[in-house]
């Protein structure tokens, strides 16, 4: 599909902790397309976003949103109702990687290693030292849903637990305590099925952070990783397959760790990959000799609904304005 001759949304800001990270993708991604010649337009997502895709006309998105609303179906399923074209996966796809616990529970189930761990809320707090009972230290603590390592910590004591959980807490209802493992941290770059790379990544206080992840020259990084070409195969296939357990399309990175042991343990899987200068995903594709234009239009070759009745970029729905009193009865008029 020729997407230069539609109008194309670029979605950033958001209502979650990672706007910033979701305006310098936007930034960049919308450069990038007028550069390239496309019809892009940036829209600054808030809660009337249903009503600025109308207003544009907008034919297809391409989502540039991080942490929750953009990375969790939310937007996902509005643009599924509304029959426009994305990037990412769809909503289900979407809702099972941000949710961290759903998530462990679909690895275990496609045999794939991932660290021991529980989840609590608010309401556990009071009972956190019986609910974490001999789990042991170190752990670390991050909030049920959300990305970019926003509100992660490694704690090693019950004291610093109740200070994390709460830091957490602040981010989501819902915090998960996973036991820490101590190995070699891998992120895997994946687009539609296929890994583009890994990157072995060194974070200076063990654990890969926000700040790691985000400050330049703070993470040390190595490309190629630095294994045998028998375990970079094996973490490259465990990394496919998570990204297929969770039933994910598009561009898509996992985050591994690896124990001594010879085990390659699933993190997380993010289905919305930073694309800022400073983000992994792009440092990573660039180390494979992709730039960040070329990872865009291979998304957009990807773009597409992920409902039954799939359609190549012909709105189901026709888009009107949000003016007058007619304006519901219009919407859902049949296109001519």
């Amino acid at each position: 599909m020729d997407w230069k001759q539609r109008k194309i949304g670029v979605l950033m800001g958001g209502l979650s902790a990672e706007r910033d990270i979701s305006m310098a993708t936007g930034e960049a991604v919308h450069r990038i397309l007028v550069e390239q010649g496309y019809d892009a337009h940036k829209i600054f997502v808030d809660r009337d976003l249903d009503q600025m895709i109308r207003q544009l006309d907008v034919e297809v998105v391409f989502n540039a949103l991080d942490g929750r609303y953009g990375e969790d179906g939310c937007v996902q399923g509005m643009l599924e109702l509304f029959g426009i074209p994305y990037t990412g996966s769809g909503p289900l796809a979407s809702g099972l990687a941000m949710d961290k616990v759903r998530a462990k529970e679909l690895f275990r189930l496609y045999n794939l290693p991932t660290p021991p761990g529980y989840d609590l809320d608010r309401r556990a707090m009071a009972d956190l030292d019986m609910v974490h009972g001999t789990f042991g230290y170190p752990c670390v603590v991050k909030p049920v849903q959300g990305g970019s390592s926003v509100g992660v910590a490694m704690v090693q004591d019950a004291e610093a637990l109740e200070s994390a959980c709460e830091t957490a807490l602040r981010f989501d209802d819902r915090v998960l305590v996973e036991r820490y493992i101590d190995g070699i941290e891998m992120t895997v770059a994946i687009l539609d099925g296929e890994t583009i790379g890994a990157l072995e990544v060194v974070p200076p206080n063990g654990i890969y952070d926000f700040r790691a992840k985000y400050t330049p020259n703070v993470c040390e990084v190595h490309h190629p990783p630095r294994l045998s070409p028998a375990r970079y195969k094996g973490v490259l296939t465990q990394a496919v397959r998570a990204y297929q357990a969770l039933g994910c399309s598009g561009l898509a990175s996992v985050d591994m760790v690896l124990s001594d042991s010879g085990n390659e343990f699933i993190l997380e899987v993010n289905t919305q990959p930073a694309l800022s200068r400073t983000s992994p995903m792009v440092t990573l594709a660039r180390a494979e000799g992709m730039e960040l234009a070329d990872l865009v239009e291979a998304m957009l070759d990807l773009i597409g609904l992920h409902s039954s009745d799939r359609v190549s970029g012909d709105r189901r729905m026709r888009q009107m304005r949000f003016d007058g009193t007619e304006r519901r009865a219009a919407s859902m008029a049949k296109p001519h």
